[in-house]
């Protein structure tokens, strides 16, 4: 903690709080009485009292830069003048500071926020492996457990979801986010932002959620962490934006803004993108809170002479809250004064953190959150790590089965290799919080307690993650040769992805495509298991394994999920979120490519073409792709009328039916493709998805509708058009796996 508390502050807290249970039951304020108390509070409030509604501070180290710290931190609580606290958690804590601040002259409760990105003390797999179990449901109920657990330790507040369209697997926080594709990742960020905060603000299972980074974060130049991003508006828009307005859509409480520049301006200083757009155009009502020290950043970044200049700039663009930057707390008080700021905007950001204050329920009860009861038994309820393991085995992709390789069926010995093959603290992943990574199941604890007494489990590391040794290479043969079939566990440690964690090479690291190969040699059957937290290039492993399945980093339940799948008791169903490249030099890469004036049409003959001389275009593993261990057929295609025009829908149906012997999910895929515009549009884009679940044997009819949206893009003056033509509907398993097409036509 930055300070201690003494047993008598703790006691305090507790008495206050037991004070505060007849307030609790006060009937819920009606949003105009909101706005008259917060007018009220206005009014009382000293202009230093304002500012320090707009600060926030750490309470700890635990996710940013070391800052340095004011002595009179707990002085500045108890003055009234210290707005929010992030890295704060647990009752005991929670309780204690807060009870500080309520000594404040106008009582005014803190907001406790902290990184919950995917799980509190139950782990989930990270952000990006959900998105890969397409499933929305499984999505939600897993930031709602992650809510439900920070909720009950007096969090308030939580600064995910990540919603960064990123189509770059160098930038590190790839893992944070839904991928590459901007429709998915507006269902995604719809899905997360309602699991987070329920049907309403206030519950004490829900959190505030935080859409985060605005804008374009995903974009950085190079794939480096922090770095510049040049855009064009149209891409802006297009690609990039959605997934924040399906977060405002949602009820997103709050945004925060990112660290990057937008075409030369700072974000966190952007008056476009927070004024114009965010609290303009969407009209959105929560408020705005600056990533870690990103005010003061624009001095570095050259845009701001100095802190006061930053914070002068960063508040008349939009941006209400303060994290970690002393900004407006020492500056705000003087620019005012000096007329450089107008109170008004101080007053129209201070507004939309007490609403939010008031909305949470912290004015009647400032300790709603942190219930000692509640806290130990939300934490020991064995329903979150059941629905971590099923969130976990959704998120799995199987890349590759050659011969039927999996799912396992009872062989006599397992060879269970690799340097991830007995890891717990890598399972978990970037950003956990309170997670006891020793409860983490690893790889060789689940699959051995699966495989019970039909299969004997042999075990060894063969090499190390990262480094160049290859002394146990030898060991690791020889326990593969006395087995039926290697389980290859292999891939980034769980410090290798997420912020800043930039990777200029993110090809298998060390020597673990060297220990496949010598594995290889043995002729026994590999099935090799990726632990990554982005998509990783290993060809060797691509090219040679027997199969292959993505397992990202799955979270608590990672061992026993891999399990589920390895032998068949889970289905995996999984599809990529985002396209996985071949080489270094295809990247950023999606799906969403474009004709060119010179596409290559026949891949024997690239001469002048739009291609690589020492490559092919198409990548490893393409957006969408994920194999079953069942079979399904796509037929009977309809559509309902070949003509349709703007105020029109058309249905769009067929028969999916699962020709496999195992039950098991599909999902279906629909993409576009808009033949002539007055702006290119790429050849496919993904236009909606349904994931459906069939018995051998069973057929069942799939309706997607198109709507005038489903068809429209923003052309260069940024209007939202839809125009007459011809459009190529496109039904399949992945985005390089069509297996229906259809023509449309859009008439005036």
């Amino acid at each position: 903690m930055l300070f201690s508390f003494p047993k008598t502050l703790l006691l305090t807290a507790a008495l206050l709080a037991a004070g505060t249970s007849a307030r609790a039951q006060k009937k819920a304020l009606t949003p105009a009485a909101i706005e008259q108390r917060i007018t009220e509070l206005l009014g009382q409030m000293t202009i230093q009292e304002k500012a320090g509604q707009l600060t926030q501070y750490s309470g700890r180290e635990l996710t940013g830069p070391a800052s340095t710290r004011k002595t009179d931190l707990l002085n500045q609580i108890r003055g009234g003048q210290v707005g929010s606290m992030l890295n704060v958690k647990g009752v005991t804590d929670t309780r204690a500071i807060q009870a500080e601040a309520l000594k404040s002259r106008l009582h005014i409760p803190l907001l406790f926020g902290l990184d919950v990105i995917h799980g509190y003390q139950t782990v989930f797999p990270v952000p990006l492996a959900e998105a890969a179990s397409w499933d929305m449901a499984a999505i939600r109920q897993s930031a709602h457990v992650a809510a439900r657990e920070a909720a009950a330790s007096g969090i308030h507040w939580t600064f995910a979801p990540m919603v960064d369209v990123g189509r770059d697997p160098r930038w590190g926080r790839v893992m944070e986010g839904a991928g590459e594709d901007s429709y998915l990742g507006s269902q995604i960020a719809r899905a997360r932002v309602l699991g987070f905060q329920g049907d309403k603000l206030g519950g004490t299972d829900a959190v505030m959620a935080c859409a985060k980074h605005f804008v374009a974060y995903g974009a950085a130049i190079a794939g480096r962490d922090y770095n510049a991003v040049d855009l064009s508006p149209q891409q802006l828009w297009e690609v990039y934006l959605p997934p924040f307005k399906a977060a405002v859509d949602a009820g997103a409480a709050t945004f925060m803004n990112s660290f990057n520049t937008l075409n030369g301006v700072p974000a966190t200083g952007s008056k476009y993108l927070q004024r114009d757009i965010l609290k303009g155009q969407w009209q959105y009502p929560g408020f705005v809170v600056s990533d870690w020290g990103s005010i003061r950043e624009m001095v570095s970044w050259g845009y701001a002479q100095n802190v006061s200049e930053a914070a002068q700039k960063a508040i008349t663009a939009g941006n209400d809250m303060d994290m970690e930057n002393d900004a407006y707390f020492d500056a705000l008080p003087q620019l005012v004064q000096q007329g450089k700021v107008d109170v008004a905007l101080v007053d129209d950001a201070v507004r939309r953190i007490l609403r939010k204050k008031f909305e949470l329920g912290l004015f009647d009860d400032p300790y709603k959150f942190s219930d000692a009861k509640r806290e130990k038994k939300v934490f020991s309820d064995p329903q979150h790590r059941v629905a971590a393991r099923d969130v976990a085995r959704k998120s799995m992709v199987l890349l590759k089965n050659e011969r039927n390789t999996l799912p396992l069926s009872s062989p006599r010995k397992i060879a269970l290799i690799g340097p991830l093959a007995k890891a717990k603290r890598d399972l978990a992943g970037g950003w956990t919080v309170i997670a006891d990574t020793t409860r983490i199941v690893s790889a060789l604890e689940g699959i051995r307690q699966r495989a019970g007494k039909n299969a004997s489990v042999l075990y060894a590391k063969g090499c190390e993650a990262t480094g160049d040794s290859r002394a146990g290479f030898a060991q690791a043969v020889e326990t593969a040769r006395q087995a039926d079939v290697i389980v290859l566990c292999v891939g980034e440690t769980w410090d290798m992805s997420g912020e800043a964690k930039s990777r200029a090479d993110i090809s298998l690291p060390g020597v673990q495509q060297e220990l496949f190969q010598a594995l290889k040699a043995t002729g026994k059957p590999i099935v090799a298991v990726v632990f990554a937290g982005r998509p990783l290039i290993f060809n060797a492993v691509a090219d040679q394994a027997d199969a292959i399945l993505y397992a990202w980093f799955p979270g608590s339940e990672g061992g026993h999920a891999l399990a589920d799948v390895l032998f068949g008791d889970y289905n995996p169903a999984g599809k990529l979120p985002s396209t996985f490249p071949r080489l270094m030099g295809q990247i950023p890469l999606s799906y969403q490519q474009y004709s060119t004036g010179r596409p290559v049409v026949d891949p024997q003959n690239i001469r002048y073409r739009s291609a690589y001389i020492d490559a092919p275009n198409t990548p490893r593993y393409a957006f969408g792709h994920g194999l079953s261990y069942t079979t399904f057929r796509y037929s009977d295609l309809k559509v309902s009328q070949p003509r349709m025009t703007a105020a029109e829908t058309v249905q769009v149906s067929f028969t999916l039916t699962n020709t496999g012997s195992r039950a098991g999910e599909e999902v279906v895929q629909l993409y576009l493709r808009d033949k002539v515009a007055s702006v290119v549009r790429p050849l496919k884009e993904l236009k909606d998805f349904q994931k459906v679940s069939l018995q051998p044997g069973e057929s069942r009819t799939l309706t997607f509708t198109i709507t005038r949206d489903k068809l429209a893009f923003y052309n260069n003056d940024l209007q939202w058009i839809a125009e007459p033509g011809e459009f190529r509907l496109l039904l399949g398993a992945a985005s390089d796996d069509i297996r229906l097409e259809a023509d449309l036509v859009l008439i005036d």
